[in-house]
């Protein structure tokens, strides 16, 4: 049967045009309910598997006992997920209209329901009520959009009822209309239909009475709760936001939360406009309710009413949410006189343009009032404020790390309401807090799917006649790979050799990735979606599957394997004469480890071909640093650990500094200039498409901190361009003090901005500041990194030894590809560092004290932040506790230094601490160092170290005592 709709629009260019839209109606769309033998069965692609239980059995509802379906509206489906997803929620039909609403609307709850339709334990049946001729229905005139879907969801639940009636059984089965939207409840009461709100039908289920916990809280996120006095402004909404933005008086930006500031956050503002790119907002009424990666919109202050960063360590300990005025002396603290050169623009949140929430780790604050079952629950990433829960389970939640959700945050509560969600298991667990720090970080980890694995080739596997066309035969070569120890994902290998006319040949031979991931399948989605592979202190969360990652793809020793070849002819200065790539197979001779192929390379005795070609490849090494070091390169420094694990509990048994060797930076010279030569050839191919890199140039004022820093110690540090920076830190040298300039590079680290991925045609801005290159990519780890895949595949097509496709060469998708790359790189190593933080507090846990020399990085109004070099450590120092006396502080900018009583504190100031691990509050395990020298008052300053306190970017800090 078809259908058709005509109305008339205007163009952009004015004129009034008539269209006309068909639309196909059948009878022939099952229902999906396995007892019913009236409807056709359900040919592939007619609905989806595996649909509904011939008897639904379900949990036992005391409002409907009998058997019965649920259909849920679109409100509830999006508010709701996590309730739909538990184990005993099965039976349940998902309208087109309802899953067409979810899509436009949420993306991830979108994914989320399709995963349940497609889950054959859950019976989530798709049903096409739009195309089926007794479901569909027209728009009247005057019907908004949703009063329109509405009455088609409620149209669907009557159709089934009636066409469920028909089934020849003892019991009928009904179908049960789930909303919270009180009219539409109301509407379909009133035509006879079965109807509940979500809270209604879950606490029914008497058998289930944990599942209450789960219920979001569904009411307006700025409505009042009863009772509360007025605390955030009331947010502007979204239509007046944008004619604001349109028209200039607002901008819009992501919200960016402080780590050690919790009133405190900036907002990054979206476009190309470098003015008041970074907007600074404080104060509790200023943030506004906002949560970190927001998209928010604010609005500029006055030039008079603009502060500066501030330089004050606070943590949120838990107000009572009537104490506001805490909160307000607080603030106070951030106002205090600085230098006008300091300041910078500042702005408030007025409303949110689109929320970020996520499911978020943490553990349950118990409260102290005796059956309560409201309590607050502390998230492990500091930047997400504490949000308050309902639940009857709190013995139980108290010392489990658990998964909360956000449901909303009314103007007159000083935290956000939320639900809980799911119980990880025991805090200090192995495994429960691995579990935590993937989910923390959003780390994509589960198994990989049938659909994924059913594209990988069959074994035994083979090089054939077919893989050999447009393939170099290479495998005459002393090819070798270097690596660290342990590593079964070789991505690299090289070779170097005299050729006849005195000139060397270099070749760089990258594993073929590309050759059995190919463009769309499942294979490709997956590993796209991942982005690259996370490496933790004892297990690796790989982008592609093992047989992949570990075996086909990886360049081991004395097995054919394709490549992906860049060669180059030089002569012995190092000057490149000609460049070729082509695809081809090696047999690699060697597979070293750094310490392997440096022991070879300084052997008076070994004359063999590996290791006059680690010879000629590490000389050559040595002058292309030179250069890229004489053309401004810098050469920054960020303290690294190595664990050394027990072979039966995997706990650390030592931990130690990284020590680098002559064959890691020749390796990475040779990964550098491969990815340089890859860079200028697909650009020089595909201007328009090319997946470059870029690290963009510090703002100036972010130098600010290091170069106050190096003229306390009488040093200039000189910030006008990458070659003055870098020229400056090697001059920046002490006799008295060895370990300065090591410190100035780490904090020069600090200063950086974040290296990023983008499509050619989307930016103009090339530069790789780090490495002084105009034009960088990565190609030499597509093992690890699905971005060396897609420039594979560029350089393929560029040497005509691969075909293109659609989505290669559309720079919009190859710029939102970039943006996923980023976030997942930016987690990948947020989680790394997490990890070493976590194994960092079990070495620590049975060696009771340990004393080490200390260096002061960070100097605050209220704290210091202190290194330890050995270790790769670092914590704050607090110097006021609450309710208790506060020692007299005295804080100077200008030379960041801290005056403690009589005692004054100087950034790169060696100190002493003594490190433990605190274990008293299992809430908080945290490192906690003690201050032995100077000695203050004679007292003892604590530190405290989080999980995320190793993450050497973002340093965590927690409260000290003072004894």
């Amino acid at each position: 049967m078809l259908t058709s709709r005509t109305f008339v629009k205007r163009t952009r260019a004015g004129a009034v045009v008539k269209v006309v839209r068909e639309h196909y109606l059948r009878d022939d769309i099952a229902c999906g309910a396995a007892a019913c033998r009236l409807c056709p069965r359900a040919a592939p692609g007619a609905g989806s598997a595996p649909g509904l239980e011939a008897r639904p059995g379900g949990p036992g509802s005391s409002l409907c006992p009998g058997p019965h379906f649920l259909l849920p509206d679109t409100n509830l489906l999006l508010h709701q997920i996590d309730i739909l997803e538990d184990p005993v929620i099965k039976n349940v039909i998902v309208l087109q209209t309802v899953l067409q609403e979810v899509r436009n609307r949420s993306a991830p709850v979108y994914k989320r329901i399709r995963d349940l339709i497609q889950n054959p334990e859950k019976h989530f049946y798709s049903f096409t009520n739009e195309h089926h001729r007794d479901t569909y229905i027209e728009q009247k005139r005057g019907e908004t959009s949703n009063d329109r879907n509405d009455r088609a969801i409620r149209v669907a639940v009557k159709w089934y009822n009636e066409h469920l009636k028909k089934i020849e059984d003892e019991e009928k089965i009904q179908v049960i209309f789930l909303t919270n939207d009180r009219i539409n409840k109301e509407k379909a009461l009133e035509e006879g239909i079965t109807a509940y709100t979500c809270e209604e039908y879950i606490k029914s289920l008497t058998a289930n009475p944990e599942l209450v916990d789960r219920l979001a809280c569904v009411s307006d996120e700025g409505k009042e709760i009863e009772g509360g006095k007025i605390i955030f402004p009331e947010h502007i909404p979204l239509s007046k936001l944008q004619q604001g933005i349109k028209s200039g008086i607002y901008l819009q930006g992501t919200y960016r939360a402080n780590r050690e500031n919790y009133l405190e956050a900036t907002v990054w503002v979206h476009g190309d406009a470098e003015e008041n790119k970074e907007i600074i907002v404080q104060g509790l009424k200023h943030l506004n309710r906002a949560i970190h990666e927001d998209v928010v919109a604010v609005e500029l202050l006055a030039k008079d009413e603009w502060v500066a960063p501030s330089s004050v360590v606070l943590q949120d300990d838990g107000q009572n949410e009537e104490n506001i005025e805490n909160e307000e002396e607080k603030e106070n603290i951030l106002k205090t006189s600085i230098n006008k050169d300091m300041l910078r623009p500042t702005g408030r949140v007025v409303g949110i343009i689109k929320r970020n929430w996520r499911p978020y780790c943490g553990m349950l604050s118990k409260s102290q009032i005796k059956e309560a079952r409201r309590h607050l629950f502390t998230p492990a990433d500091r930047r997400i404020p504490r949000i308050r829960i309902e639940t009857r389970q709190a013995d139980a939640l108290e010392g489990q790390r658990i998964i909360v959700a956000i449901d909303g945050w009314p103007r007159n509560s000083r935290y956000p309401n939320g639900h809980f969600v799911k119980n990880l298991g025991s805090a200090g667990d192995k495994e429960t807090e691995t579990e935590v720090l993937l989910l923390e970080h959003d780390v994509p980890h589960q198994a990989f799917s049938q659909a994924v694995l059913s594209f990988l080739p069959k074994m035994p596997w083979s090089i054939t006649e077919e893989d050999m066309k447009h393939r170099e035969d290479l495998r005459h070569l002393n090819v070798c790979s270097v690596d660290p120890p342990g590593c079964t994902d070789i991505d690299d290998a090289l070779h170097c050799r005299e050729i006849g006319n005195g000139n060397l040949e270099v070749g760089v031979h990258i594993a073929d990735v590309s050759h059995f991931i190919r463009p769309g399948n499942a294979l490709d989605e997956e590993s796209v979606k991942r982005g690259t592979t996370v490496y933790l202190c004892e297990k690796r969360i790989d982008m592609v599957p093992e047989l992949l990652s570990s075996n086909l793809c990886s360049l081991r020793s004395n097995v054919d394997r394709l490549a992906f070849s860049c060669i180059w002819e030089m002569n012995h200065k190092a000057e490149i004469l000609k460049t070729r790539f082509t695809k081809s197979v090696i047999n690699s001779r060697a597979s070293l480890t750094y310490a392997e192929a440096q022991m070879r390379i300084d052997s008076s005795t070994m004359n063999d071909d590996i290791t006059t070609s680690l010879r000629g490849l590490n000389k050559l090494a040595k002058i292309l640093k030179k250069k890229r070091i004489d053309n401004g390169a810098l050469t920054l420094a960020s303290p690294e650990v190595r664990f050394h694990m027990d072979s039966e509990t995997h706990d650390p048994i030592d931990l130690q500094t990284k020590e680098l060797k002559e064959t890691n930076s020749m390796v990475e010279e040779f990964m550098l200039l491969a990815n340089i030569s890859v860079a200028q050839k697909i650009y020089d191919e595909f201007p328009e498409f090319a997946l470059l890199r870029k690290h963009p140039a510090p703002p100036p004022s972010n130098y600010d901190i290091l170069v106050k820093a190096a003229k306390s110690k009488n040093l200039e540090i000189k910030t006008d361009s990458a070659k003055a920076l870098a020229e400056s830190l090697d001059k920046a040298e002490s006799p008295t003090f060895p370990y300065l300039n090591t410190l100035l590079r780490i904090l020069t680290t600090r200063c950086m901005m974040q290296a990023v991925y983008f499509c050619s045609g989307m930016d103009n801005d090339f530069h790789h500041y780090g490495l002084a290159s105009p034009i960088y990519t990565h190609f030499t780890s597509p093992i690890r990194r699905y971005a060396d895949i897609i420039v594979h595949r560029l350089l393929a097509v560029a040497i005509g030894a691969d075909t293109t496709y659609p989505d290669l060469t559309d720079k919009h998708k190859l710029a939102e590809m970039c943006k996923n790359l980023n976030y997942r790189h930016k987690m990948a190593q947020y989680a790394q560092r997490a990890s070493v933080a976590f194994h960092t507090q079990l070495f620590f846990k049975t060696k009771g004290v340990v004393n080490e020399d200390a260096y002061i990085l960070f100097v605050r109004k209220n704290a210091i932040v202190v290194l330890i070099p050995k270790y790769g450590l670092e914590g704050t120092v607090f110097f006021e506790e609450k309710d208790k006396p506060t020692p007299k502080l005295e804080y100077k900018s200008e030379v960041p230094s801290l005056t403690v009583e009589d005692t004054t504190l100087c950034m790169f100031d060696k100190v002493k601490v003594n490190i433990m691990l605190d274990d008293s509050n299992i809430q908080h395990q945290k490192m906690r160092m003690v201050l032995v020298e100077p000695k203050i008052l004679g007292n003892e300053m604590h530190a405290s170290l989080s999980a995320e306190a190793s993450s050497k970017e973002e340093p965590e800090k927690k409260k000290m005592r003072q004894k």
